[in-house]
């Protein structure tokens, strides 16, 4: 999975470098200011689910019952398409309504009509890579993260070939239909590679019963998510307006914006693919060791994760403040992009912790806990954005980015430290 992660992101980079040459920093700046919008879909339809599924199929598994985690695969499946079939219609709706009254920008309009297109098939290979996450294999759902990506630059660059050869302008559009594409590929791949783990039906609980059960814990993972994306949709969105009010016209507001979240945060969320990669891993590791009461190894995975998180985050520290400046000229050929990644990299150890905890979290079954950590940091980052950034321009919000993940990481240390305590 890391090694499919790697070479997503290094792919990702190249995208990143052809958008920012292609569409220029304001483009990239429009396009980002539909990922609240993309995220949000993501909460509404598969993200809570894809989460229970996972845990659930662990859970059955490690009592030795294969046909109840094909259920809860099923099951988490026809919720996630009802719910991504909704969504996808109230989007493409209302796509007027959100780009002019959310997003404040009525070129967005039509590129909503396409990312409309996405959420079925996002939903269902994200409904098995839950299900293989919960068995502990990460083959399958590497391979459609890959086919993803490749599909998706592959579309856009198709496009814009096709574009240049009839000497027309290139439009926003390609970048929602390799997105669109992206997503139907790794479907497709999810498919016809997905193998479920034989057995018979005995002692499987029922499709009612897993349905309720996927409910119960997905509800409150959905409702989260939801809450946690409306805040961070309003934060995103006030970037850019409050830029204004600094001193930025609107085209240079955006282009900051598209130069801080297309530019500098994809160099530094690079390395989080190891974090990453491990934090899919433990949410089904720690739940069955909690089912089957396995404290030991619960907290040794805590020790060791805190440890590992931390190591890896001063050194990438370490590294972007030394070599920030020079990437973000000679990826992106663009000064202000290596003063933000110089600034940002202080945020890794906090970030990459924050990451794999939250997992730890999800797997002994406080979804709560993160929900809370995750509220308080959008909150912290919200006040700066408000209050800090038309008085100090961006830099300001990057070190209320820091603040907020030190807060959080810190609180979630002291909330896991206290947790295990007390269960010895």
């Amino acid at each position: 999975m890391t090694v499919a992660g790697v070479l997503t992101r290094v792919i990702g980079f190249f995208y990143r470098i052809f958008l920012s040459r292609t569409i220029g920093a304001e483009g990239l700046g429009i396009y980002q200011l539909l990922s609240p919008v993309l995220a949000l879909g993501f909460a509404v339809t598969a993200a809570g689910i894809q989460t229970s599924i996972s845990r659930f199929v662990s859970a059955e598994i490690g009592r030795k019952n294969p046909a109840g985690a094909r259920r809860y695969l099923f099951a988490g499946l026809a919720l996630s398409l009802l719910l991504s079939a909704v969504t996808g219609l109230c989007i493409r709706q209302n796509a007027f309504l959100i780009a002019n009254s959310w997003l404040g920008d009525p070129r967005c309009e039509p590129l909503l009509h396409i990312l409309s297109l996405s959420f079925v098939p996002c939903c269902i290979h994200a409904c098995i890579n839950g299900y293989y996450y919960g068995l502990k294999k990460t083959g399958i759902p590497a391979l459609t993260q890959l086919t993803e990506q490749i599909a998706r630059v592959g579309t856009v660059y198709l496009l814009y070939q096709i574009c240049r050869s009839n000497r027309s302008p290139i439009p926003l559009s390609i970048m929602m239909w390799g997105a669109v594409m992206g997503e139907v590929a790794s479907t497709l791949v999810s498919v016809t590679f997905a193998r479920l783990v034989p057995g018979g039906n005995a002692g499987a609980p029922s499709v009612a019963q897993c349905t309720k059960n996927l409910i119960r814990m997905a509800a409150p993972l959905t409702a989260s998510r939801v809450v946690l994306n409306l805040f961070a949709g309003f934060e995103n969105i006030m970037i850019p307006n409050r830029l204004r009010l600094f001193g930025y016209t609107g085209s240079e507001a955006l282009s900051v914006y598209g130069i801080l979240t297309g530019m500098a945060m994809s160099i530094v969320m690079f390395p989080s693919v190891l974090t990453n990669s491990v934090s899919v891993l433990l949410l089904p590791t720690i739940s069955e060791a909690k089912a089957t009461g396995d404290e030991r190894l619960i907290n040794r995975t805590i020790r060791r994760t805190i440890g590992a998180c931390l190591l890896l985050g001063f050194l990438c520290t370490a590294g972007f403040l030394v070599t920030g400046r020079f990437l973000g000229n000679f990826l992106f050929g663009n000064a202000l992009a290596g003063t933000f990644i110089v600034t940002l990299g202080w945020i890794c150890p906090f970030l990459y912790l924050s990451a794999t905890l939250s997992s730890i979290l999800h797997g002994l079954g406080f979804p709560g806990v993160t929900f809370a950590l995750n509220l308080l940091a959008c909150g912290i980052r919200i006040l700066f954005v408000l209050f800090a950034v038309p008085v100090c321009g961006i830099r300001s919000y990057l070190w209320g980015i820091l603040l907020s993940q030190a807060v959080t990481a810190a609180l979630a240390i002291a909330i896991l430290t206290h947790m295990t305590k007390k269960e010895l």
